[in-house]
């Protein structure tokens, strides 16, 4: 059994996010992908979190929002989603995680707001609740001016921290992976991950489970790019051949996105396309602009950084004045420094020709007696003997106040700023400072805005500003430039004739005083729930980022401080008073009802598990590390040094400057909080924070930067509060004058690749996700045709059962179609078996003859009559009468023909129609490792050759088919080609021994 269920990405206009749920015989459920959108809503998660208590594993795919944008928030808020065993490539996770700790640190919506119930919850304030919860809306229904309170966001260390607990896996290498501990056996699942392209670390699965063979290939790329390889479907990076690999081909069902599927790719490819982008840029650094590039922050952000650093390197070593030099070339993002280090660290899972430039570079930095990975700056003035992502040209900014003064500067630039969405990060930033420009540019470079306009007035999401920008560019109303290529086509810019752009922005802003109240009310109401509900293994809430946890708990047990009281007395009225208030039954309570309910000391443990059959009891934990329990310094200090402290606080306390803020929790008239001691706790959590920002800082000036970058790291950046926010919406208008331009740089799969490879992998069953209806349609109905035609059958009569495009939340049914029969075997032919184990499998050939169940079930009535009768004589009619009908029902025989051995005359001519028959896979890898054992030498010489004893090379194709070939050399002595003979034989025997040899008997 295999049911298909897209839970969101599919047939949608709204959204790109990607989440599915594979769910297999025995009740196992694969989720592949844990996507969000830009508009950050809680809602898309809701189907998602109904699933995490029977989810068996997760898969992640690329790293980007629509792949594993909600990763963090699910192992935040869902306590059971971090004991789901997650696995994905190593750069998805790398990349994944800086992708999100740059996301969480520029979008105040990826915290999400505090559910609305909570306002409802038992001793909630009523003034502070109603404060919270009115809002204003403007024209299109969406809040103006009005705050709510928002969740708060993870900090870079439990960022890291969830990371930590995907498992890498590695391209080609099959792995079992292990259940979670909520999910049934997985019963030999085998994983495997494939290049997907499109990202670095990008991910095509195979998932081999019984009869099912299931391949999931979402956003994957056929053709190579400067850095990212093509799709491993013929073999992977510098594999040619006509036929998919045998790993992926026919599989029982396949799972193929469609976005892109009723376009074309650009004509020339990724040189065109490369040269259209610098023609782009050149056209608006002679007119003295700037040009603007948003882009993702992890993964296609690389393709673009490495085509236009080398761009610039090749017009710094022209003779000719090139527009180039006058210009300069930026990359900002929060984690820039951090994603351009992690990339120098797998160019191994890069295009064969980055590995080569790299190897070239370390040629000649050995040559040269140059290093210019740790100081670029000495390498060679035309770029020669630098590494791929070893920038000499491209300049990273990490700080806000740093792109302001930057984008201040009149000359002209190319900024490449973090998002492709428009909505958060420094390119909108950079759009507000750079619109007004009528000589500026700014550069598209992801198709995937396309809306229409009519669909996204009939949904309540938030409009983000990159749709509404893209909607500009395919209306073209104010007319388009056309300017003369250097190929000489012309190239469109779409001008946007100074119209007026509004939307709604969102800051962060403290909570008040009443808003506090009820923020920490909710994490009261949230412990107290999560005590009730707690399970063997399961953690508590994770707050320790919150203001009510770590913080509090470090400062003096002394302090009596009012809001800590008031949540102390509101979580004891809910634990004893309000407890029938949380609308918990005894069911919800389970064994904990022996607690919460007065007068019960009974409950039944008959069919339950885990600590539902033990008697509850919550062992206090105390906060401790490695080392053991963490110890506070501040209850050992002596008066004096109490003294001193103060004396330190008073002093910081005069020298704050008129109008500087203050931290959130700094309330009191010393500059601590009303009521509590400032302790060193403060100082140390402040120091942790900033660790690692001073060493992307460092990194910073590793890469290249110039004195003044590496000086602004020093800078105070943006005043920032900590603690409980909300989001504050205001009405934000800009004057657009700058023009608008699109080059497709997704990195994609376009239709022809999508047509020319689906007939080619032959899927019997093909599901259709990932793209817009008229996408997912036009593909449909094409596939239709092609796979008709590859079967040679009318197109009416061929797969119009086996292609599937299902909406959000649709169970598609995709189990493979198989014809089975039950027949018992005769125990003669079973003692004749001759079983072969090949891995995990048991294999055996049988020639029988099929006999009808009459023959066996009138043998035993007529060999079991006499001891039914003596039995029926020997009971009395009272007992007789119910045995007799429970006998007669279980020797009823079942309507199974039967397998019995063929007679002698039949069997000899049967015998010499039969062939030899190979079961197995053969791995070169085990191949290697099984003749290493028997004293042979085998190395691997190439791709997919492995030589043994320097005579005998084994091959396999990527049909699956094992070539065998000895070297004879003429004139060669006899004892070399004896030599040869043996390694030939001892190859084949290994191989043989490998796999099953069946043949009829």
């Amino acid at each position: 059994m295999f049911t298909f269920t897209p839970l969101l990405g599919a047939q949608s206009a709204a959204s790109k996010a990607s989440q599915s749920i594979l769910e297999l015989d025995d009740g196992v459920k694969i989720l592949v992908d844990v996507g969000w959108d830009d508009t950050f809503d809680p809602l898309d998660l809701v189907e998602l979190e109904k699933h995490i208590p029977t989810l068996s594993l997760i898969l992640l795919t690329h790293a980007t929002p629509s792949h594993i944008g909600a990763y963090v928030h699910c192992c935040k808020h869902f306590p059971l989603f971090t004991q789901i065993p997650v696995y994905a490539t190593s750069p998805v996770i790398a990349l994944g995680r800086t992708l999100l700790q740059d996301l969480y640190s520029s979008a105040p919506l990826a915290a999400t707001f505090l559910p609305k119930a909570s306002i409802s919850e038992p001793g909630a304030s009523t003034s502070a609740a109603s404060a919270a919860s009115v809002t204003e809306a403007d024209g299109n229904g969406e809040p103006i001016n009005a705050g709510r309170i928002l969740l708060q966001p993870p900090n870079a260390e439990e960022i890291a921290r969830y990371f930590s607990l995907i498992q890498p896996l590695k391209y080609s290498q099959p792995h079992q992976p292990i259940p979670s501990p909520f999910s049934p056996p997985l019963n030999g699942l085998t994983l495997t991950a494939y290049n997907a392209g499109h990202t670095v670390g990008g991910t095509i699965w195979h998932i081999q489970h019984g009869m099912e063979s299931i391949v999931y290939a979402v956003d994957w790329n056929q053709a190579r790019e400067s850095v990212v390889a093509g799709a491993a479907w013929f073999g992977g990076s510098g594999a040619s051949g006509t036929e998919v690999i045998e790993q992926l081909r026919k599989p029982t069902a396949l799972i193929c996105s469609t976005r892109g599927g009723d376009k074309f790719a650009l004509h020339g490819g990724r040189k065109k396309r490369d040269e259209l982008l610098l023609d782009m840029i050149r056209s608006t650094l002679v007119k003295g602009g700037t040009v603007l590039i948003p882009t993702d922050t992890s993964a296609r952000v690389l393709e673009l950084a490495y085509a236009l650093e080398h761009a610039w390197r090749d017009a710094s070593r022209a003779n000719q004045d090139d527009v180039l030099k006058r210009g300069g070339l930026y990359l900002a993002g929060r984690k820039v420094n951090t994603t351009m280090r992690l990339a120098r660290s797998m160019l191994e899972w890069m295009d064969e020709s980055i590995v080569r430039e790299f190897e070239a570079a370390e040629a000649a930095d050995t040559n040269t007696g140059q290093n210019t990975d740790r100081d670029p700056r000495q390498s060679k003035g035309d770029g020669k003997g630098l590494g791929p992502f070893t920038f000499k040209h491209l300049k990273t900014v990490e700080r806000k106040k740093k792109l302001e003064k930057l984008l201040s500067d009149p000359t002209p630039k190319v900024i490449l700023a973090s998002d492709s969405s428009l909505d958060w990060g420094f390119a909108k930033e950079s759009l507000r400072l750079l619109a007004g420009g009528a000589d500026n540019l700014l550069l598209l470079t992801d198709p995937l805005y396309h809306r229409k306009f009519s669909e996204r007035q009939n949904e309540s999401q938030r409009r983000t500003l990159g749709s509404m920008i893209w909607q500009w560019y395919e209306e073209r109303q104010d007319g388009v430039a056309l300017e003369k290529g250097s190929d000489g086509e012309m190239i469109e810019q779409v001008h946007s004739g100074g119209r007026e752009l509004s939307w709604t922005d969102v800051q962060r802003a403290p909570l008040e005083s009443g808003e506090q109240v009820l923020y920490q009310q909710y994490l009261a109401t949230k412990r107290q729930f999560q005590d009730t509900a707690q399970t063997r293994g399961q953690e508590n809430l994770d707050t320790a980022a919150d203001a009510l946890d770590d913080r509090s708990s470090s400062s003096s047990e002394d302090s009596e401080d009012e809001q800590q009281g008031r949540v102390l007395n509101f979580s004891t009225s809910l634990a004893h008073a309000n407890r029938n208030k949380l609308g918990l039954t005894d069911e919800d309570l389970g064994v904990n009802v022996l607690l919460r309910r007065k007068n019960v000391f009974d409950y039944d443990v008959r069919g339950k598990k885990g600590r539902e059959r033990m008697f509850p009891y919550v062992a206090p934990r105390k906060k401790g590390d490695e080392y053991g329990e963490l110890i506070r310094p501040e209850e050992y200090l002596r008066a004096e040094e109490r003294e001193e402290i103060d004396m330190q606080q008073r002093r910081t306390e005069s020298q704050l400057k008129l109008g500087q803020k203050r931290r959130w929790d700094e309330t009191g008239p010393t500059g601590r909080q009303s009521g509590g001691a400032a302790t060193p706790q403060h100082v140390s959590d402040n120091a942790e924070r900033k660790e690692p920002e001073i060493f992307d800082h460092a990194s910073a000036t590793e890469d290249g930067d110039d004195a003044d970058v590496a000086a602004s790291s020093d800078e105070p950046d943006e005043q920032t509060f900590e603690g409980p926010a909300k989001a504050l919406y205001e009405k934000a208008t800009l004057t657009i004058n700058a023009r608008l331009a699109f080059v497709d740089f997704t990195g994609i799969h376009d239709k022809r690749s999508l047509e020319m490879l689906i007939p080619l992998i032959q899927p019997r069953k093909l599901i259709l996700v990932g793209g817009m209806k008229e996408e997912t349609m036009a593909l449909a109905t094409e596939c239709k045709k092609l796979l008709a035609a590859k079967s040679g059958v009318d197109e009416s009569a061929a797969t119009a059962a086996v292609i599937f495009t299902p909406i959000n939340k649709e169970i598609i049914d995709a189990s493979v179609d198989t014809s089975a029969w039950l027949v018992k075997l005769s125990n003669n032919l079973v003692r004749r078996l001759k079983w072969q184990h090949v891995r995990a499998l048991g294999v055996v050939t049988l020639t029988g003859q099929l006999r009808g169940p009459e023959l066996e079930s009138v043998e035993q009535e007529t060999t079991d009559a006499p001891n039914k009768k003596q039995k029926l004589v020997e009971e009395t009619p009272e007992q007789a009468t119910p045995q007799l009908e429970a006998k007669s029902t279980l020797d009823k025989p079942e309507n199974h023909p039967i397998l019995d051995l063929l007679p002698a005359n039949m069997a000899s001519g049967t015998r010499s129609m039969t062939r030899p028959l190979h079961v197995g896979d053969l791995r070169l890898a085990d191949l290697r490792k099984i003749m290493q054992g028997a004293g042979h030498k085998a190395e691997f010489r190439g791709e997919g050759t492995l030589l043994v004893d320097g005579m005998v090379a084994v091959r396999k194709s990527g049909t699956g088919k094992i070539e065998i070939e000895a070297a004879a050399y003429p004139g060669a002595p006899n004892a070399a080609i004896a030599q040869g003979a043996g390694s030939f034989l001892a190859v084949k025997r290994k191989i043989y021994e490998g796999l099953a040899v069946v043949s009829g008997s």
